[in-house]
């Protein structure tokens, strides 16, 4: 028997705020009975574990212990990061090495950070058409 990510969960101070950052993000909508001011908001992304949104009172200090790596589905990595640009994140670091290989990493309103890799079309034409 083993085990699945049921949500991931993403410490806040405000849980509608960046839930509607994610939820940018997935393309899903927040869920219908989340408002400003709750202690929880949740997203139902497709294709992945829900990802729940908790308020605490401390803010973030140190880089994260945990991030998502995010792959786009239909346009390339450097498309993807200027639409999340676009919705609010933050350029934090660019590892994207000269054969396309590599990450951009992002920061989303709250200073959690998250990476943004190839596509798969990206990673099948550099696997054709190495560097």
């Amino acid at each position: 028997m083993s085990a699945r990510i049921h949500n991931i969960g993403i410490d806040c101070h405000d849980t509608y705020a960046l839930a509607g950052f994610w939820a940018e993000v997935f393309e899903c909508p927040r869920q219908p009975d989340d408002f400003p001011g709750d202690s929880e908001a949740m997203l139902l992304p497709p294709g992945g574990p829900e990802v729940l949104f908790l308020a605490v009172p401390e803010g973030k200090t140190v880089k994260n212990r945990l991030h998502l790596d995010l792959e786009p589905t239909d346009r390339t990595r450097n498309e993807e990061v200027q639409r999340l640009i676009g919705i609010g994140a933050r350029h934090v670091a660019d590892h994207t090495r000269p054969d396309g290989a590599g990450w951009v990493v992002l920061a989303d309103p709250e200073g959690n950070e998250f990476c943004v890799v190839r596509s798969a079309a990206e990673r099948a034409a550099g696997a054709q058409h190495p560097a």
